[in-house]
C-alpha cells in the first residue's frame, strides 16, 4: 500500500512537472476586455494575421513587401489585404457575437504556432477554432473549426471575405470546381491597392472531414463590393462535434504576376493536401525552428517571456526571401512597416545567433536595394551607399518630411555594414563574402570617406547628424555614430585583406581620425554638445556592446555610471537591454537581471502580455524591444560573443532564481551553450 501511495506521489509530481514545462511553451488569455485588447500575431514571415477580441474574427491581415500609399500621408505603409479568414457563426438561425459567448479563452501554442479560441454560446454549443499562418506555406493561413452541440440546434458557419476601405476596384468571384470524388468551393476576392501600385488577391476554401459523410452544400451570398460570404448547414444532435477546416491564400503583384490565379491555385492545393497533413507540415518546419532555442531552468516565468520573443521574431521573417523587419514585424501598421536600424542592431543579432538562415534573408533586403541607397548618396553629394533611415518597397527614403531622422540619421548605413561583417564571422561563407558582403562594405566605407570633414589629425569629423539618442538633433561628433563610422572602414579594410584584395589606404587613415570625444574625466561625451540631458535611449554605451570599442572596464563602468541615470523612463525598451549585457559580462547578474526584466516587463499590455515601445504604450508588438531583450540573454547571461573565430562564450552568471540556461542550435554549426 505504502509503494503504491509513493508511485501515485511521484507520478503526481512528474505530470506536474511536466504541466509547468508544458506551459512556458503556451500564453493564455482568459479575462478578455474588448475595450482594453491588444492582439497576438500569428504569422509566417509572409502573411501576418493579428487576432481580434469579437469570437471568429481576426483584426488585419499584413502582407510582407507589399508596400503603397493609403491613408497615412506622403510616404508608403505596408498593405492591409483583404481579411480572408474572418467567419460567422449563426446558431438556431441567430448570429453570434460577443455578448452571446461565455467562457471566452485564447491560447497562442508558441511550439506549434497556433492560436486557440474556445468559447461557449449558451446552453446550446461550444466553440473551438484554431488558427494558424502555415509555415511550409508562406502565402496561406488554416482554421480548424469543431463545434460540439450541447442539444439539438442547427449550426450556420460562414467564411467571410472582406476588403479593407483604402483597396479599390474590388471584384468578388465564387466557383465550384467539381470533380468526381471532391468538389473544392472557392471563393476569391481580388483589388487594387489605394494608387493601383499593386493588385491584392485573396481566396479560400472550406476543408470538410470524410467521416462526416456527403460534403454539406454551399451557398454563396454577395452582399456588396467590399464583402461576401460562402455559408453552410448543419444540424447536429446533443452531444455531437461538427469539425471543418477553412484554408486561405493571399498574395499580390509583389509577389505574383498573376496573383488573381495564384491565390486560387494555392488554395486549391491547401484544400486537397488536407488538414492532418497541413497540420504536419506546418508542425515539422515549427519543430525545425525550435531546434535552436533558449532553455531556463528555474523561472517559468521568465522562460515564457524568452519564448515569446524568440516566437514573434521567428513569425516576423523566414529563410529564402529579401525581405526585412520592420519594428512592429507584421503586426499591423506601427512605423508604417517601414525597416529602420532596429532590424540590423536590434532584432538581426538575436536571428544571427539562433537562425543564420533567416539572417540572410534580411542581410539580401539590403543588398538588392543598394542602388537606391547609391542614389541618395548622390543626391546628398557623398560617395557610396547612404542607406535610407526609412526604407520600404524599393529602398528609397520613406521618412515622412517633418522627421529629420530622414536627412540625418546616418549612422544606419553602420549599422548594415557591421551586420554583414558579423554574418561572415559566424558563417565564414567566402563566396557570400565576395558577392554580397564586400560589395556592400566597400560602397559603405565609400561613404563614410566622403561623410567626414577633413579638418585635420584627429579632427575627421562627422557633423550635422542625428545618433541614436534621437533626442539631440543635429549634432556634431555623435558618439555612436563616429564609432559606427570607424567600425565599417575597419572591417572594410579587413574584409578586402580577408579576400586577398587590396584595401582603399584611405579608409585606414580616414577611421584612424575620427574622434570620439571625452568629458575631461574620460566619460564618453555624447556629442560635442552634450551637456548632460536626459536622453531618450542607450547611444554612448553602444560602444561598448555591441561594437566593443571601449573594452576597458574602468572606461566602460564610467560610460554606464554616467549615462544610465540619464536614460528617460519614456525611452525606449531596448536601452535597458544593453546596459544588461554590460553587467552581466561584469559577473553583476543581479543588476544585469534587474535591467533584463526593465527592458519589457513594463512594456507588457493585456490579454497577451504582447510588448509595446514604452511602458503604457499602445502600438504593440515591439519587435525591436522583442530582439534587445533576446540579446540580453544570448550574450547577456549566455555570454555568447561573435568574434573572427566564430562564436564564442565568455564567462556569465545567470540572474536570481534561474538554475540553469541552455542554448542550442547555435550558428550555422548548431552548438550548444550552457551556463549553470
Amino acid at each position: 500500500m505504502k509503494n503504491q501511495l509513493f508511485t501515485l506521489i511521484l507520478t503526481l509530481i512528474s505530470l506536474s512537472i511536466f504541466a509547468q514545462k508544458t506551459d512556458t511553451w503556451q500564453i493564455t488569455a482568459d479575462d478578455i476586455d474588448p475595450n482594453n485588447y491588444y492582439g497576438v500575431t500569428v504569422a509566417n514571415g509572409m502573411v501576418g494575421i493579428v487576432s481580434s477580441p469579437e469570437p471568429m474574427r481576426v483584426k488585419d491581415v499584413v502582407l510582407n513587401g507589399v508596400y503603397d500609399y493609403y491613408q497615412r500621408g506622403r510616404v508608403s505603409n505596408i498593405l492591409k489585404t483583404f481579411n480572408h479568414v474572418n467567419m460567422n457563426l449563426d446558431v438556431d438561425r441567430r448570429r453570434i457575437g460577443i455578448r452571446d459567448i461565455s467562457d471566452y479563452k485564447q491560447t497562442l501554442d508558441m511550439k506549434n504556432a497556433a492560436l486557440t479560441t474556445t468559447f461557449d454560446v449558451g446552453d446550446k454549443v461550444s466553440v473551438k477554432t484554431t488558427m494558424m499562418a502555415l509555415r511550409h506555406l508562406p502565402y496561406t493561413a488554416l482554421t480548424t473549426v469543431e463545434i460540439t452541440a450541447k442539444k439539438n440546434v442547427e449550426i450556420t458557419p460562414m467564411s467571410v471575405i472582406e476588403a479593407p476601405n483604402h483597396l479599390n476596384d474590388v471584384r468578388n468571384y465564387y466557383a465550384e470546381i467539381d470533380r468526381p470524388h471532391v468538389k473544392i468551393p472557392l471563393m476569391t476576392s481580388v483589388g487594387e491597392s489605394p494608387s493601383g501600385k499593386h493588385i491584392v488577391a485573396a481566396s479560400n476554401s472550406f476543408i470538410f472531414e470524410e467521416a462526416h459523410g456527403s460534403d454539406p452544400d454551399i451557398v454563396h451570398e454577395d452582399w456588396d463590393y467590399n464583402m461576401h460570404l460562402m455559408k453552410f448547414y448543419k444540424k447536429l444532435r446533443a452531444g455531437q462535434t461538427y469539425t471543418f477546416s477553412l484554408v486561405a491564400s493571399a498574395c499580390s503583384t509583389e509577389h505574383y504576376d498573376d496573383p488573381h490565379n495564384e491565390a486560387e491555385r494555392l488554395t486549391i492545393f491547401a484544400m486537397l493536401e488536407g488538414t492532418d497533413r497541413l497540420l504536419k507540415r506546418h508542425q515539422q518546419a515549427w519543430n525545425k525552428l525550435w531546434q535552436s532555442d533558449i532553455i531556463v531552468e528555474g523561472d517559468d516565468q521568465a522562460q515564457r517571456d524568452i519564448r515569446f520573443a524568440m516566437y514573434h521574431l521567428y513569425s516576423f521573417a523566414r529563410a529564402g526571401t529579401a525581405y526585412s523587419l520592420s519594428p512592429m514585424g507584421l503586426s499591423g501598421l506601427g512605423y508604417n512597416g517601414h525597416v529602420f536600424w532596429d532590424t540590423e542592431l536590434w532584432m538581426y543579432p538575436a536571428i544571427l545567433l539562433l537562425q543564420p538562415d533567416i539572417a540572410e534573408s534580411l542581410l539580401n533586403y539590403r543588398f538588392e536595394r543598394m542602388d537606391a541607397a547609391r542614389q541618395n548618396a548622390f543626391s546628398h553629394g557623398f560617395d557610396g551607399v547612404m542607406f535610407p533611415w526609412e526604407s520600404a518597397g524599393d529602398g528609397s527614403e520613406d521618412t515622412p518630411v517633418w522627421a529629420l531622422t530622414g536627412p540625418f540619421q546616418h549612422h544606419i548605413t553602420g549599422c548594415i555594414a557591421w551586420s554583414n561583417w558579423k554574418y561572415y564571422q559566424v558563417t565564414k561563407d567566402k563566396e557570400w563574402l565576395r558577392e554580397k558582403g564586400y560589395p556592400l562594405l566597400r560602397e559603405a566605407a565609400d561613404f563614410w570617406a566622403s561623410r567626414v570633414d577633413r579638418i585635420g589629425k584627429g579632427q575627421y569629423n562627422i557633423d550635422n547628424v542625428i545618433g541614436a539618442n534621437e533626442w539631440e538633433e543635429n549634432i556634431d561628433n555623435n558618439a555612436f555614430t563616429n564609432g559606427m563610422a570607424i567600425t565599417t572602414l575597419q572591417y572594410a579594410t579587413q574584409a578586402a585583406e580577408e579576400l586577398g584584395l587590396e584595401p582603399n589606404p584611405d579608409w585606414a587613415h580616414v577611421a584612424d581620425n575620427i574622434p570620439i570625444l571625452k568629458f575631461p574625466d574620460g566619460t564618453t561625451r555624447e556629442n560635442r554638445t552634450y551637456d548632460g540631458v536626459e536622453i531618450k535611449q542607450a547611444d554612448v554605451n553602444l560602444l561598448a556592446y555591441p561594437l566593443k570599442m571601449v573594452t576597458e572596464e574602468a572606461a566602460i563602468r564610467r560610460d554606464l555610471d554616467y549615462y544610465e541615470p540619464r536614460m528617460s523612463p519614456d525611452g525606449p525598451a531596448m536601452g535597458p537591454a544593453i546596459l544588461s549585457v554590460l553587467y552581466s559580462r561584469f559577473g553583476e547578474s543581479e543588476k544585469a537581471g534587474e535591467l533584463f526584466t526593465k527592458s519589457y516587463e513594463p512594456n507588457k499590455v493585456p490579454p497577451f502580455g504582447v510588448i509595446s515601445e514604452t511602458a503604457g504604450g499602445t502600438n504593440p508588438y515591439f519587435a525591436t524591444g522583442a530582439g534587445g531583450m533576446l540579446q540580453a540573454v544570448l550574450s547577456g547571461f549566455g555570454g555568447l560573443d561573435i568574434t573572427d573565430d566564430g562564436i564564442i562564450q565568455l564567462d556569465t552568471k545567470l540572474p536570481k532564481g534561474w538554475t540553469s540556461l541552455t542554448l542550442t542550435g547555435i550558428g550555422k554549426e548548431k552548438m550548444t551553450f550552457e551556463v549553470k
